[in-house]
């Protein structure tokens, strides 16, 4: 398969995108876990410990797809390189591994995301059985 010296560009627009939503998400979790923290060290809720370890989880699983969405836009300029340089065959192993990368990071962003909806879901569960309760 023969690719151009723009094949792997069409990766940059997509990298770019999706590591401004990453770091959006890294923010957002940020700023709530050091609201978790301050409202812990005021109420020293344990449950409150619960929801800290469930974010830590989520931080670090924003991490690696950010680190795994980072290397495949390397992957992406080296194989750029390597196709300018006239080296088909490592440019093309390149950008393979510069989809693989992609893929890795949004499967992990899958695994996040996940992890995300399952925590809102049991505080809307909670949020239920608290308005059932007061009828």
């Amino acid at each position: 398969m023969d690719i151009s010296l723009t094949t792997p560009a069409l990766l940059f627009p997509t990298v770019s995108l999706l590591m401004l939503a990453y770091t959006n998400r890294f923010l957002t979790l940020a700023s709530i876990i050091r609201n978790l923290h301050d409202r812990y060290k005021a109420e020293d809720d344990a449950t409150l410990l619960h929801q800290i370890a469930n974010l830590r989880y989520r931080i670090y699983l924003i991490r690696d797809m950010q680190i795994a969405g980072l290397l495949s836009l390397l992957f992406c300029v080296i194989s750029m390189f390597a196709l300018f340089a006239g080296w088909l065959a490592a440019g093309q192993w390149s950008f393979a591994i510069a989809l693989i990368l992609m893929i890795v990071s949004m499967v992990i962003s899958l695994r996040e995301l996940q992890i995300s909806v399952g925590a809102l879901d049991l505080l809307l569960g909670e949020l239920e059985d608290e308005t059932k309760k007061g009828r």
